[in-house]
């Protein structure tokens, strides 16, 4: 069956109050067409998680679309901070969990395995486990080991309502390829109770089923597959495009100032109908050509 959608009605089927896995790491295949889309149809209220905090994260808490964050710390890479999403927890407006990135990736883990709780040495005895009992100790418990006493720190899974990831290939039945590093992706889509697929390209099932060591998510977990060229502009997709360091540049420089945000949002989100007329404004396929990945170098 296909699962074929365009991005507004994928978009659409997240209520306000959600809580997002996302699938970006700092400017890689980042949800950015997604994040666009979010803004546009006025979706509220959300929790958003990803190991380490990206670009699609930051946009989505600059445009007041985000409540709480639960992330391993982030950045943007070379080109400065997660203006929005440190400003948030500076001024108050952002509830943010830190973690290290591997207690989210464990997080994750656990929500995939279906498992109650996840043991893990890491974190214990540091100031973010401090920070974190201090502002609620419901994600994290001491329990005993049964075969040996010892206490071991133990963290509460993360079950989002939707995983978004952003894929090179997928099939018209969701069944996904990532190229390169895949993070905690699958674990993101295997923990949410449903995933929406953000492809570069649409191949044919008969192809998936060529090469089904390739899939690294698995049609039945997916909702909708959207086919979106360019869609983590001006991030990078491995094997497809190259980071766009201009445009990236003008969103860090724009993020740096509250009153700097809306004039970006009003140019690049609110000012533009979708997904098409937004790559247009940023310079179009003559622009974009030219951030296309090297066959052999793969960026």
């Amino acid at each position: 069956m296909s699962k074929v959608a365009t991005l507004s009605e994928a978009v659409a089927s997240i209520p306000s109050g959600s809580h997002l896995a996302l699938s970006g790491f700092a400017i890689t295949r980042c949800n950015m067409a997604f994040a666009r889309e979010v803004i546009r149809q006025g979706i509220r209220g959300l929790t958003i998680s990803h190991c380490v905090g990206a670009m699609d994260g930051d946009l989505l808490v600059g445009a007041g679309a985000v409540e709480r964050l639960i992330y391993g710390g982030g950045s943007l890479d070379r080109f400065g901070r997660l203006s929005c999403v440190n400003r948030g927890i500076e001024n108050g407006s952002l509830c943010a969990e830190e973690y290290t990135s591997l207690s989210i990736a464990f997080r994750y883990l656990a929500g995939s395995l279906g498992l109650p709780f996840i043991p893990i040495r890491s974190l214990r005895g540091s100031d973010l486990f401090e920070r974190l009992q201090e502002q609620d100790g419901s994600k994290t418990a001491m329990i005993a080991d049964p075969f040996t006493g010892e206490q071991w720190l133990v963290l509460k899974p993360l079950v989002p309502d939707v995983a978004i990831v952003q894929v090179q290939v997928a099939d018209e039945e969701g069944n996904a390829s990532i190229f390169g590093p895949r993070w905690d992706n699958a674990e993101q889509a295997r923990a949410a109770k449903r995933t929406i697929v953000i492809a570069e390209e649409i191949a044919s099932t008969e192809m998936t089923r060529r090469n089904p060591e390739q899939v690294a998510i698995p049609g039945f977990l997916v909702s909708h597959v959207v086919h979106l060229p360019f869609g983590a502009h001006p991030s990078s997709v491995y094997r497809v495009y190259d980071y766009d360091a201009e445009e990236i540049e003008r969103y860090a420089e724009a993020m740096n100032k509250p009153e700097s945000v809306k004039a970006y949002l009003d140019q690049y989100v609110y000012g533009v109908k979708d997904h098409w007329e937004y790559l247009e404004r940023v310079g179009g396929m003559k622009r974009l050509d030219a951030l296309r990945a090297d066959l052999l170098l793969g960026y």
